[in-house]
């Protein structure tokens, strides 16, 4: 089955850092958040993957083409240019780079991949957001109703803490409990390809337009995940990850 991820808006909310690369390069523990994200989906079972690139795609593609040579070690005879590769074992990922245009919106991203899916189920996420999601049990409940999408449900961290009183007591103190919220869009979807027939254009949005076409419809079933999800919207939040990364307990790594 494969994942597509979405990689190719501007990322405008972040953009002291997306001014010199797409916002799923910007890195965590010293590698980009979107290997992350691939890594969750391929420690499951999950390896092949299309990226549907915009903004600044060069730094995508030059990442992966370049990948296995950076993390090998190499011997260079200077004097004729030849250049020998010592193996070491990349990740078994198949990866296709699709140039999905530079100002296309989420549906219009996912409507320009069509081809790519075929006629398979298929699941496809942001590339900006991390969670320790089980994607076979979400993959389970998707299989279990028959409808053409399930979106993954969370309940990210308050803004705030909470505060419990009897009267002037204070009986409980949370600072932002990860259950604070309501249940919002994790991404991490599994769609079928009946669902390319409610997208109609480039500048359509995948959240506001397709998705609420398809939960009118009927057609939209949720899968509740109760664990970590941490989506990177503000420096603040990158920091958060990182420091998590740093603890050696970041609750996504699901991969040893």
């Amino acid at each position: 089955m494969k994942t597509i991820i979405l990689c190719g808006g501007l990322g405008t909310r972040f953009r002291e850092e997306t001014e010199a690369r797409p916002k799923p390069m910007i890195e965590i523990g010293g590698k980009p958040i979107l290997w992350h994200i691939m890594s969750i989906y391929a420690a499951q079972g999950f390896n092949e993957f299309v990226l549907a690139l915009g903004y600044k795609q060069e730094i995508v593609k030059r990442y992966f083409l370049e990948y296995y040579s950076l993390n090998s070690d190499i011997t260079i005879e200077l004097k004729h240019g030849n250049a020998v590769m010592h193996h070491r074992e990349g990740p078994d990922w198949k990866v296709s780079l699709v140039d999905t245009g530079l100002r296309t919106n989420t549906g219009g991203r996912l409507g320009r991949l069509r081809d790519w899916v075929s006629d398979e189920t298929f699941m496809m996420t942001y590339g900006d957001g991390v969670g320790n999601v089980d994607i076979n049990a979400l993959v389970e409940r998707h299989r279990s109703h028959g409808k053409l999408a399930t979106v993954t449900a969370v309940r990210p961290p308050a803004r705030f803490g909470s505060i419990a009183f009897e009267e002037d007591d204070v009986l409980q103190f949370s600072e932002k409990p990860q259950s604070g919220e309501g249940w919002i869009n994790g991404g991490f979807f599994v769609l079928e390809p009946g669902i390319f027939d409610y997208i109609s254009s480039d500048d359509q949005s995948w959240e506001q337009v397709s998705l609420e076409k398809i939960a009118q419809a009927g057609q939209l079933a949720a899968y509740r995940h109760q664990g970590f999800w941490q989506a990177m919207d503000t420096l603040r939040e990158r920091q958060l990850l990182e420091s998590l990364w740093e603890s050696g307990d970041a609750p996504w790594k699901v991969w040893s």
